[in-house]
C-alpha cells in the first residue's frame, strides 16, 4: 500500500510539472500571437522593411514573413510541438534552423535557441542561430536575429511599429 501511495505522488508530481511546462509554452505562443498584423521599421544599417504576422493552421501556427532583406523574403513558421514553442526559419541561406523558445520572465521577451536544420551543409555552415523578439507594448517591438557562420555570429537588429 505504501509502495502504491509513493507511486500516486510520482504521478501527480509528473503530471503537474508536464501541465506547467505545456502552459509556459502555450503562454510565450500566446504572447507572439498578438505581434499578428503588419510592422514596419529598419535595421540596424537603416535600411526599411516590413514584416508581417499572420496565425495559420486554425490557429496552431504563427507565420512570420520578412520583407526587404535582398531579393527573397525570409519566413519563420512558429508552433507548438508538445511543451515546446518552435520556430522553423526558411532562410535566404537555403536552409532551415528550427529554433526553441523561452519567454523572459517579464513576459516581454522571447528567445528562440537553435535545436537543429535541415538542409544544412556542416554545423559551421551559416545558419541563423539565435531569434529574440522584444515586445516593449502593443504598437512596437525589435527583433533581434544572429547568423552564425563558422563560429562568427552576425547579428541584424529590426526596430519595429505597427502599422495595421
Amino acid at each position: 500500500m505504501k509502495l502504491f501511495r509513493y507511486a500516486v505522488a510520482i504521478a501527480v508530481v509528473l503530471c503537474a510539472s508536464l501541465a506547467l511546462a505545456e502552459s509556459g509554452a502555450k503562454k510565450t505562443f500566446d504572447s507572439l500571437k498578438a505581434l499578428e498584423g503588419t510592422w514596419e521599421g529598419k535595421n540596424n544599417q537603416g535600411q526599411s522593411l516590413k514584416v508581417t504576422f499572420r496565425e495559420t493552421a486554425g490557429g496552431s501556427a504563427l507565420l512570420s514573413e520578412i520583407y526587404g532583406m535582398g531579393p527573397e523574403n525570409m519566413v519563420s513558421m512558429i508552433h507548438l510541438d508538445g511543451d515546446r514553442l518552435l520556430m522553423t526559419h526558411y532562410c535566404g541561406a537555403g536552409n532551415q534552423p528550427r529554433m526553441k523558445a523561452t519567454l523572459a520572465p517579464d513576459g516581454k521577451s522571447v528567445a528562440f535557441d537553435f535545436v537543429d536544420a535541415t538542409n544544412l551543409a556542416s554545423p559551421e555552415a551559416g545558419h541563423m542561430n539565435h531569434v529574440v523578439f522584444a515586445m516593449p507594448d502593443a504598437d512596437h517591438h525589435t527583433e533581434e536575429w544572429t547568423f552564425l557562420d563558422h563560429g562568427k555570429p552576425m547579428t541584424e537588429l529590426f526596430t519595429l511599429q505597427r502599422t495595421k
